[in-house]
């Protein structure tokens, strides 16, 4: 059916950052039929009383990973209850096509996804269809079988490129002439059905402490996939760099920036970091952006306004080994209660964790006791909201290592420990919300389900940096939440309240809305006949979320609709494609 509403007497911010205005906004057809004045309702209109509300763009997340979630959680929740109307997904060089035909390459792609961004793996083998193997048939596949309540686009993996053609040679070598040949072709296929770009990984190691195989690539291969990314109006070349373990961002962003430019396509590099211990080599990124920027290049800076939060669990994180401690990822990987209890008892181990506990990261947190409190207990043992510090004073266990593995051992593997957050450098930070080139809402929703919940971020940036502190104003966060990423991303029309662009609306009262407390709920299939958890949150709530027109979150609760849409960069008829 088609939804014609009238939103009366509301705040607009058109996602411009020109200063908002009282308007109504008319919605007829999926799209924005009218701004104006004291419209008048027409025939068969809903009337929706947005008073003392703001009613603005829906909010675009650029950085979500929900390639497998959407399979088996398709309300995506909590989205819809925070303005969430468009998703980005298949970032960090991850994507679900295109889809080796190697059952051993196959899954190492559901092993990058499982390891780095907790995507349960049963899951991802066993519903999760795979009945695709270029990304094309991906889209053709998700458009067939999943319903989503907001709009859903995706990059193209540099790793699943890799991995198709090259196999596990992908993990150990340059590509040859005629594999990047390959890689060219599918990426052709790609982007000529809509994918938003080519992303890349220049940061992470595997489980097994290996280089992904993108950081396998040379400058040939990365000049013959740019130059595919550069016959596609509106494409991106995202790359994840590393400002956090190895600390060599500033000379991948210098390499692969300067390959763009060669190539003149638009690139996002994720990005300039803000946290105080990365303050050394901020300086050095910094210089970069600034002389990309002078130099006029279409080179952008991703970024998040919250600080990375860690919570642990010891059935399935990557805290440990992104942090220098494989010996105690070691209890992580082992694949069952047993083989993890049986570490945590051996002398062996524990010496060797011992041992390791020193050599982690300085500014990692993980080796300090005051900064890690026990947070869930899973047999209820406890003690829980206690630091492990309090826990070495009270049980007199010396070693910050040894005390771990002693509460570990009696409140199990699902048992979840936070991390102290690091700190921001808010200036820096503030800095980068203002900036031309810089793209923000790096939230990574959808991902580490069981760690964290990057969902309702956005939010967060209304109330603490708008409201509460009054750091930004209304129209500037709203601008940083839509029309500049929907301007970015290629997404034309949409990311404004203008009359013929599409209707992804949300309507809310500042005073009423918050990123709500993590919720702990079992929804997911185990793949053993049960369910294991994830976190979310209750809705924000907004007053009314709208996709494509159509309602998918009202009178504060989710609606059941899934009007979203598979979408991509708007191009021209030259390089449209198979859209």
């Amino acid at each position: 059916m088609e939804y014609r509403l009238l939103l009366k007497g509301g705040t607009v911010v058109d996602g411009s950052g020109a200063p908002g205005s009282l308007a109504d906004v008319r919605v007829a057809g999926g799209r924005i039929a009218e701004v104006g004045e004291d419209l008048e309702p027409g025939v068969g209109e809903r009337v929706i009383d947005a008073s003392g509300c703001y009613v603005t763009p829906g909010f675009i997340e650029t950085h979500n990973h929900w390639d497998g979630g959407v399979w088996w959680s398709p309300n995506m929740e909590p989205l819809p209850g925070y303005g969430v109307t468009t998703s980005i997904n298949g970032n960090c060089g991850f994507s679900m096509a295109p889809a080796p035909a190697n059952p051993e390459d196959k899954q190492n792609v559901i092993d990058i996804f499982n390891f780095f961004e907790d995507i349960p793996e049963e899951p991802m083998k066993k519903i999760v269809p795979w009945d695709w193997s270029t990304w094309s048939e991906y889209r053709a596949s998700m458009v067939r079988n999943v319903k989503v309540p907001l709009n859903f686009a995706a990059f193209c993996g540099h790793i699943p490129l890799r991995l198709f053609v090259m196999g596990q040679e992908s993990w150990a070598r340059a590509a040859t002439g005629d594999e990047i040949d390959q890689m060219c072709a599918l990426l052709d296929d790609a982007l000529g059905a809509g994918a938003m770009g080519l992303a890349s990984n220049q940061l992470d190691y595997d489980k097994f402490d290996r280089p992904l195989p993108s950081q396998l690539a040379d400058d040939a291969e990365y000049k013959a996939l740019l130059d595919v990314v550069a016959r596609y109006e509106g494409a991106t070349f995202q790359v994840i760099v590393d400002h956090f373990m190895r600390m060599t961002g500033p000379e991948q962003t210098q390499r692969l920036g300067r390959l763009a430019e060669e190539a003149g396509v638009r690139m996002q590099w994720a990005g300039l970091p803000t946290l105080v211990f990365q303050a050394a080599v901020r300086e050095r990124s910094a210089v970069l952006h600034e002389r990309f920027k002078a130099e006029g290049l279409d080179i952008w800076t991703g970024f998040h306004h919250v600080s990375p939060t860690s919570v642990i669990n010891f059935g399935r994180s990557l805290v440990f080994a992104q942090n220098g401690n494989p010996v105690w990822q070691e209890v992580v990987d082992a694949g069952t209660w047993d083989e993890k209890s049986a570490m945590l008892s051996d002398p062996a181990w524990l010496a060797r964790a011992r041992a390791a506990w020193g050599n982690q990261y300085a500014h990692s947190y993980l080796h300090d006791p005051t900064a890690l409190t026990f947070r869930e207990s899973e047999s209820g043992w406890g003690p829980t909201g206690i630091t492990l510090a309090e826990y070495i004073a009270d049980t007199g266990i010396e070693h910050p290592s040894d005390a771990l593995a002693d509460w570990v051992l009696k409140n199990g593997a699902e048992s979840v420990i936070h991390k102290r957050s690091w700190e921001v450098d808010e200036k820096v930070l503030l800095d980068l919300l203002r900036d031309p080139r810089a793209i923000g809402n790096i939230s990574d929703a959808g991902a580490h389900g069981k760690l964290f919940c990057g969902a309702g971020d956005n939010v967060l940036l209304l109330t603490d940096f708008v409201r509460d502190r009054k750091l930004l104003t209304i129209e500037e966060a709203i601008h940083v939440l839509t029309g500049k990423l929907a301007n970015f991303f290629g997404l034309h029309d949409r990311g404004l309240i203008q009359a013929g662009k599409v209707a992804d609306i949300t309507v809310f009262k500042l005073e009423e809305i918050e990123r709500r407390p993590e919720e702990k709920i079992w929804d997911v299939w185990d793949g053993e006949g049960g369910r294991t958890y994830r976190y979310t949150r209750s809705p924000a709530p907004m007053r009314l979320t709208l996709v494509n027109g159509v309602p998918s979150f009202d009178n504060g609760a989710f609606t059941g609709r899934f009007p979203g849409q598979f979408v991509g960069p708007e191009r021209s008829s030259a390089t449209a494609g198979a859209q």
